[in-house]
């Protein structure tokens, strides 16, 4: 009699051993993943309802993982592409260090921001106290040199029988002038005793364009560093201001309250400029210009002199409430000043 064999089962190998689960682990690893308990036992389900979900395919959990790797990539990459843009735009394109830009100390944190330009450029901006026969006016100038030479404008040195400078920490010295080169409306003076001075970086007024930031520094109506800010409305403006033709000393007529007086497209404002008159390209900016402001500087936002500030248009009001600055201001250009400076050294037109 044949013995009666069992049918043969099929073979399955053997669990790999796992790690003993902590009894606090959960079963579940996420969505789309079996898991077995520590004994290999699957549960059956529950009366009311299956235990478990069914498991998402493994190949789509794979793609969805891809995706957030690659999500990840592309954002690393937009980071580090924006910092780069933004680091190329405060650094204005041409530097990509973290030192200070050459000459003015505006550091890297500061650098594009007013605070920076006006910390590193306030120090080389004076104001000068004129007096004459005809009465006293104040304006503004730049130091060039560390021994003291001070560019500013012609008309807030014309005439002057004494010239008081105060720098920014209120040290005074008595000035004279070198030179003066009405046509231009420019003038040198020098501090006597001076040393030491912090001397401003003077930029390149050919590469300003049409809505470039700027900041104005000046000494408008006595209140010294006063630090306004704007942009570059225009360029190549023909402005017309009274000249000292060297003959007649006398300061033309000066209102205070209203600027010196200047002509622009056929018009006078601030007042009469009299006869005797010259003509130049300006700058044109909407930073907020005042009495007083004449011969301070126009800056770029890397700490660069790019004009040296002239003229400003000034309602005529008897009303102090509605005079001064309306976004109508005027500036030499810087490139125009160092084209003179040799000739201004050397005594000008005096």
């Amino acid at each position: 009699m044949t013995d009666y064999q069992q049918p043969q089962q099929p073979y399955y190998p053997p669990q790999p051993p796992r790690p003993p689960r902590h009894p606090a682990e959960p079963l579940s690893a996420g969505p789309g993943t079996t898991v077995r308990p520590a004994d290999g036992h699957v549960p059956p389900p529950s009366a009311h309802g299956p235990a478990h979900a069914a498991p998402e395919p493994r190949g789509r959990a794979r793609r969805g993982t891809g995706l957030l790797v690659a999500v990840a990539i592309a954002a690393a990459a937009i980071g580090g592409g924006t910092a780069t843009l933004v680091q190329q735009l405060t650094a204005d394109g041409t530097t990509t260090g973290s030192g200070p830009v050459s000459g003015a100390n505006v550091s890297a944190s500061s650098r594009g921001t007013v605070a920076g330009v006006a910390a590193a450029v306030s120090p080389s901006i004076v104001e000068i106290s004129a007096a004459s026969t005809s009465g006293k006016s104040t304006g503004s100038g730049v130091v060039i040199t560390a021994d003291g030479e001070i560019v500013t404008n012609n008309h807030v040195v014309s005439g002057a029988t004494t010239l008081k400078v105060r720098l920014s920490d209120g040290t005074s010295y008595d000035a004279t002038v070198v030179g003066t080169d009405p046509d231009k409306d420019l003038a040198l003076i020098k501090l006597q005793g001076a040393s030491g001075l912090k001397a401003a970086t003077l930029g390149e007024s050919d590469k300003v364009a049409v809505g470039d930031e700027v900041v104005a520094i000046g000494s408008p109506e006595g209140l010294t560093g006063t630090v306004t800010s704007g942009i570059v409305s225009a360029l190549d403006r023909d402005v017309t201001v009274a000249k000292d033709d060297g003959q007649d000393q006398r300061q033309p007529q000066y209102d205070p309250r209203q600027g010196w007086p200047f002509e622009f497209g056929g018009q006078e404002f601030n007042g009469d400029t009299g006869t005797s008159k010259t003509t130049y390209k300006a700058l044109q900016t909407d930073a907020s210009l005042n009495p007083g402001n004449s011969g301070g500087a126009l800056i770029n936002m890397n700490g660069e002199i790019i004009g040296i500030n002239s003229a400003m248009y000034a309602p005529s009001s008897s009303n102090s409430s509605s005079a001064g600055s309306i976004g109508l201001g005027f500036a030499i250009p810087i490139d125009t000043v160092k084209a003179d400076l040799e000739q201004l050294r050397a005594g000008g037109s005096r």
